[in-house]
């Protein structure tokens, strides 16, 4: 039996600790250079190849189009780890394992093309938000006929993990008809740039930068049309994030624990012992570990809330499906970013002035945390999960970024989002 016949007939518990025994070295390897990396701003394209060549990038492809699917949970578990070795790497992924779930919601014939490549290992980057001039549910790129032939123009921020993808999302729109469409171009493309130029002050190696396209010419069997549907796909997108957050939470917790045990200096004004046997630290330590379980925790809750709400045998309908999947990650956003945050400053508490050495890099964990918070408001979660409590409104999943138009409030969609 193979490896992955053997994980297959294991369930539960069982299933994720072979899962997680499977990519674990891989882990290992990506963590051994992350702030290395980090601090001399060197991409990880190397991660990607691994990542990529250990099947990594496969795990949602359905088994009717030759994958070996894992639950909701399980992928969520393994990005932990996989941020707690580097962030920058987990989060890149974010916008392929987004697209795996849109093509499983396409017609066959694009399913038929497409899963084949992510098999073979391609993966895909994102390229949908502007950074100004385009209203809110609009985009300033435009899909045109010329020729015969479709052109794609415009240019996108926040393009994360273009860079390192085989294809490119791209939302644009298309003059004549109604929303807005996505647009799959080969980021080899000549008329594709791909830039580095993020500048914010977190997560600085998830090519997060410009996307440039200018007249690249795209087939019409690769141009989606986006529909307004209540699909799990918006609150997938946003889980992603959390596990990010989680991930670098354990990895502020790894590196207190280890600059405690290994400290030989301490305080006049402290017990006198060493850090590592201090009650104090240690019971500070126990608040971070605490704190990081707690988020972990709730964020398991979230995907499998997820699960459930494609388990065929609970017989929901879309949009009991959506609410299920959406309430339990909008609550988590609510939750999730202070516990890690909190963790990320607390690190410093426990470790003395020494910590704050730009050599050990301790202060990236708080940089990359209060980065990733800020890419969806938890203040208008709390806001829709109080909404749905006290009126019953049904949740909105975050589907457009776009300037504000004066007198008018968000259309009420639940597409995937474009941040």
């Amino acid at each position: 039996m193979t490896t992955s016949a053997a994980v297959r007939e294991l369930s539960g518990e069982a299933r994720y600790a072979a899962l997680s025994a499977r990519f674990r070295p891989v882990f290992a390897r990506i963590a051994e250079g992350a702030l290395e990396r980090e601090s001399n701003h060197v991409l990880p394209f190397e991660p990607v190849a691994w990542l990529k060549e250990s099947g990594f990038t496969t795990l949602r492809v359905p088994a009717g189009h030759g994958g070996d699917p894992v639950s909701y949970e399980h992928l969520s578990r393994l990005l932990i780890e996989l941020a707690a070795a580097d962030s920058n790497v987990s989060h890149l992924l974010r916008s392929h394992f987004s697209f795996v779930e849109t093509i499983a919601l396409q017609p066959t014939d694009f399913r038929n093309r497409w899963f084949p490549r992510v098999l073979a290992g391609e993966i895909f980057g994102n390229a949908a938000t502007e950074r100004s001039g385009n209203a809110l549910g609009t985009t300033q790129t435009k899909l045109r006929q010329e020729d015969g032939r479709w052109l794609l123009k415009g240019e996108k921020y926040y393009t994360t993990g273009s860079i390192f993808a085989d294809w490119v999302v791209v939302m644009a729109s298309t003059e004549g008809l109604e929303g807005r469409q996505y647009a799959l171009v080969p980021a080899s493309d000549p008329n594709v740039t791909i830039l580095d130029d993020w500048d914010g002050f977190g997560q600085p190696l998830t090519g997060t930068g410009t996307a440039i396209f200018d007249d690249v010419v795209v087939d019409a069997d690769d141009i989606i049309q986006r529909k307004v549907t209540s699909t799990l796909e918006p609150a997938f997108f946003q889980l992603v994030l959390l596990t990010v957050l989680v991930g670098i939470g354990h990895a502020a917790l790894r590196d207190a624990s280890k600059l405690v045990a290994e400290r030989s200096r301490t305080f006049n004004t402290g017990s006198g012992s060493l850090f590592r046997d201090d009650p104090l630290i240690q019971e500070r330590v126990g608040q971070i570990a605490a704190g990081i379980y707690a988020a972990e925790s709730v964020v398991t809750a979230a995907a499998r809330d997820l699960d459930a709400a494609v388990d065929p045998s609970l017989g929901l309908d879309a949009e009991a499906a959506f609410l299920r999947g959406e309430l339990g990650v909008q609550k988590a956003h609510v939750t999730v970013p202070g516990l890690v945050l909190a963790a990320a400053n607390e690190l410093f508490d426990v470790t003395g002035a020494s910590s704050t050495g730009r050599g050990k890099g301790l202060d990236r964990h708080w940089r990359n945390a209060r980065t990733v918070a800020t890419h969806n408001p938890a203040v208008f979660k709390a806001r829709s999960v109080g909404d749905y409590h006290i009126n019953g409104t049904i949740p909105v999943g975050l589907n457009s970024i776009g300037d504000a138009v004066p007198g008018t409030s968000a259309t009420q969609t639940t597409e995937k989002s474009d941040s």
